[in-house]
């Protein structure tokens, strides 16, 4: 099974203030600024000569930052390995200053005007402009210069992120290079994963550059990569003991009978991901529908909010889902209204948290009653979110958002994307910590109808075998990507339930080793 992390990259994320605070701290510990800006370029040659041939012409165009000095000292290692390298420097040399000066006068390669063929020429160019910090759209000369690169199509390393892409939220900020791969330093950046831009995790490379791991401590991540290690110790592993009443009972609640295939999704998912029991619970209309399509999953007929809460008294059924399917309107809030009165775990999806926007506050209170434990878990894409969260749809990164949203929600919210961010609030006061967790590299073939209803099946199977709520959402949005990555094109939601057996058997082939 391939693993989203298969190199173990570190689990932290760093925004660009923290990891400019990470390298003050390194340094005030006695590690000299040289000596990472050393390792950090040499780096970056190792990376540059592993894309290229030997011998190969390498074009390392230097910005006048940290980022550039990180060029010059990759530039000379370069050379030390055999290539023809040149350096073009977007500032003039007199401007240089710190340890970018310094790293220039130790480059004694030449150094060409950017006038020169030398980008066009080159087999491989370094993009050692600016990096992560860049604070503003990039224009002029700089935009130009991007614009050539881009235009060469020839392979382009970058160093951090690509020049012109906002190390936080991944996104450019006006002109940006369009890299092939990428090497940062120490820790990713949100930009890495979250990103419309740039290159793919799976071509980014996290470099030691001496920066101890007692830094991370110090401060406060942005989030997490969404990798077994963060959840693995709290994957419900199935022992020789247990039998199907042991495993919980999820209970997905039915469309009417012209819209019930996406709570079968649900249920399906749910079934597959381990759930002993799993219930359809069917309005009336919907019970012969329902009938004629499930086996292994049950029909409970019931009529109406009441009846809908009558079957949730029953303390085996410890986990519901809400939404797929249900409908827009009264019905569905009263029924996500009954479902969060229960002692079940909660998801919220599609239909219910559309109908809840016209009042989310009837949420929000409910939500908040609940125990820390028993967090409900709402699943919303773009704009779901934007419908329940209209004030902060647009504010800050993807990963605040989402972290505000589960304060002020009282809840787990799946913000659902190419890189879906998990967050629980740790408590309600203003300000303080969220956990947040970003999946990283959601393949395109999940964008097909009902893949989100599976992944509601897949969060809630695992909450009812005693899956702490942002635990089960992590590990059910890593596993809905794993199931679609082993699949591959042409994909369905209905083939992501029948591909999780091979997602479960390598995590759970990770445990036991």
């Amino acid at each position: 099974m391939p693993e989203a992390s298969p190199r173990r990259l570190p689990l932290e994320l760093l925004s660009t203030a923290d990891m400019a605070e990470a390298d003050r701290l390194a340094i005030a510990g006695g590690i000299a600024s040289l000596d990472l800006m050393e390792a950090a370029g040499r780096a970056v040659a190792e990376a540059a000569h592993a894309m290229t041939r030997p011998g190969s012409r390498i074009a390392v165009v230097c910005g006048p930052g940290n980022n550039g000095g990180d060029g010059f000292v990759a530039a000379r290692h370069l050379m030390d390995f055999g290539h023809d390298v040149g350096v073009a420097c977007l500032a003039q040399w007199s401007r240089l200053t710190g340890d970018a000066a310094q790293m220039a006068r130790r480059w004694k390669g030449p150094v060409h005007p950017l006038s020169s063929p030398l980008i066009e020429e080159a087999d491989l160019i370094v993009d050692a402009l600016f990096g992560a910090g860049l604070t503003r759209p990039l224009d002029g000369g700089a935009a130009a210069l991007v614009a050539r690169i881009n235009a060469t199509g020839k392979p382009v390393l970058a160093i951090d992120l690509p020049s012109g892409v906002d190390g936080d939220t991944g996104e450019a900020r006006g002109p940006a290079i369009t890299a092939h791969r990428a090497v940062t330093f120490f820790r990713l950046k949100p930009g890495h994963i979250t990103g419309r831009t740039g290159a793919s995790l799976a071509d980014v490379e996290v470099a030691d550059i001496g920066i101890p791991e007692r830094v991370v401590d110090m401060l406060r991540p942005a989030g997490r990569l969404n990798a077994p290690d963060l959840w693995r110790g709290a994957l419900p592993v199935p022992g020789r003991a247990d039998h199907k009443y042991t495993r919980g009972h999820v209970v997905v609640v039915s469309g009417p009978a012209t819209a019930t295939g996406a709570a079968r999704l649900a249920a399906r998912g749910a079934l597959r991901i381990g759930a002993g029991l799993v219930t359809l619970a069917s309005q009336p209309d919907a019970v012969a529908v329902n009938a004629a399509h499930a086996t292994a999953v049950m029909i409970a007929p019931f009529e109406g909010v009441d009846g809908f809460a009558a079957l949730l008294t029953d303390e085996r059924r410890n986990a519901v889902v809400v939404g797929p399917g249900a409908g827009v309107g009264p019905a569905t809030i009263g029924l996500a209204r009954a479902a969060l009165a229960s002692h079940a775990g909660v998801v919220l999806d599609a239909d219910a948290l559309t109908s809840l926007a016209s009042d989310p506050d009837v949420l929000f209170r409910a939500a908040r009653e609940r125990p820390i434990g028993r967090r409900p878990v709402l699943t919303p894409h773009e704009g779901e979110f934007k419908r329940l969260f209209p004030d902060i749809a647009t504010s800050g990164t993807r990963l605040e958002r989402a972290a505000e949203a589960a304060r002020r929600s009282h809840s787990v919210v799946v913000l659902k994307s190419a890189a879906t961010v998990i967050a629980e609030p740790q408590s309600a006061e203003p300000g303080a910590v969220a956990r947040v967790a970003v999946t990283a590299d959601a393949p395109a073939w999940l964008a097909t109808a009902g893949s989100g209803d599976v992944l509601a099946g897949f969060i809630a199977g695992l909450m009812a075998q005693g899956m702490p709520a942002f635990e089960a959402a992590a590990a059910g949005v890593y596993m809905h990507g794993a199931a679609a990555r082993l699949f591959g094109p042409g994909l369905i939601a209905e083939d992501l339930p029948e591909t999780l057996p091979r997602v479960l058997a390598g995590l759970y082939a990770m445990e036991a080793g």
